[in-house]
């Protein structure tokens, strides 16, 4: 029996949601206020659940045996199919741009033409290297790149439960579904928005599709074309995962939201970024490589009587 939450009776349900493992690295702001959007995805059940989520270093592992994994342009930028001289300019935007990128003080208005700079100069800088079609899929299999542990879990979950997952991501969309395709995730619930190649009649990369996605406009802005969230419209409570201080902005496009839990992994110098991603999220993972906090919830969704 479900035990509504209020303030003569407030049940932990966070407390279950949580191995004893992870207890020191799992962090909310306001744990109450979670336990009561838990309840609330609870009693709508996976019937009015949705999931959105970013890819790259959130489906994605951050690290693995203590080295960083790559993301969907890191397996393109460290694979045979660009130059040297093409992979030293790509990791001189790199080290320009991403602390940039994270810096917790500058504002997202000051960011966001420093992000087309460096997404558009990196699509420059690969689409001077012709990067054929073919050869992606071989790319993907040398190149390292995990999902995080328990992800097939998670994939599998909201695959056989008929929850539509929504992967919002600024990597390339070509790399990532092939990383999806490898690891048997991709099935017919999952939908995928992010920067696709567009390749020539030989199958060389000469450009990318549509509106550019970077970091800071995962939104309803990058979002008009497409009616994907109109035929979720009967969704109204979402689970939203990401790794950086722009994803939770990507639930901006749904019609009409009743409940959002905001997850995210911080993967990376927690110290200095945990208060601002326990302002931007409900619940903070610092340096967790495992889905089973979001496979917990979501099995505390599917179980509704």
């Amino acid at each position: 029996m479900q035990v509504p939450l209020n303030a003569d009776t407030m049940v932990d349900l966070v407390a279950d949601m949580v191995p004893e493992s992870l207890k020191e690295r799992v962090r909310m702001k306001n744990r109450e206020h979670v336990n009561e959007i838990i309840e609330s995805l609870r009693r709508g059940g996976k019937e009015k659940l949705q999931v959105i989520s970013d890819f790259d270093m959130t489906l994605s592992r951050f690290k693995c045996d203590g080295r960083r994994c790559p993301t969907s342009y890191n397996i393109i930028e460290n694979s045979h199919l660009v130059s040297e001289t093409c992979r030293n300019k790509l990791q001189e935007l790199f080290n320009t741009y991403c602390p940039l990128e994270k810096d917790t003080k500058k504002t997202t208005e000051e960011k966001y033409s420093l992000m087309v700079k460096w997404w558009s100069d990196a699509h420059d800088l690969l689409i001077q290297q012709k990067v054929p079609k073919q050869e992606i899929a071989g790319a993907v299999k040398e190149s390292g790149a995990k999902l995080r542990d328990e992800c097939n879990s998670f994939f599998k979950g909201l695959y056989s439960n008929e929850v539509p997952l929504f992967i919002f991501s600024a990597g390339i969309g070509d790399v990532l579904e092939e990383v999806l395709r490898q690891a048997d995730v991709l099935d017919k619930n999952v939908t995928v928005v992010a920067n696709y190649m567009d390749f020539d009649e030989k199958g060389l990369l000469m450009g990318f599709k549509g509106e550019l996605i970077h970091t800071y406009n995962k939104n309803s802005s990058v979002l008009a074309d497409t009616k994907y969230f109109q035929q979720q419209s009967e969704r109204t409570n979402i689970l939203l995962l990401g790794d950086s201080l722009g994803d939770p902005t990507m639930a901006d496009g749904v019609t009409r939201v009743d409940s959002i839990l905001k997850i995210g992994f911080l993967n990376d110098k927690v110290e200095e970024n945990r208060e601002a991603y326990l302002e931007a999220y409900d619940i903070v993972l610092e340096e967790v490589e495992t889905m089973e906090v979001v496979n917990r919830i979501l099995c505390f969704v599917y179980a509704r009587n």
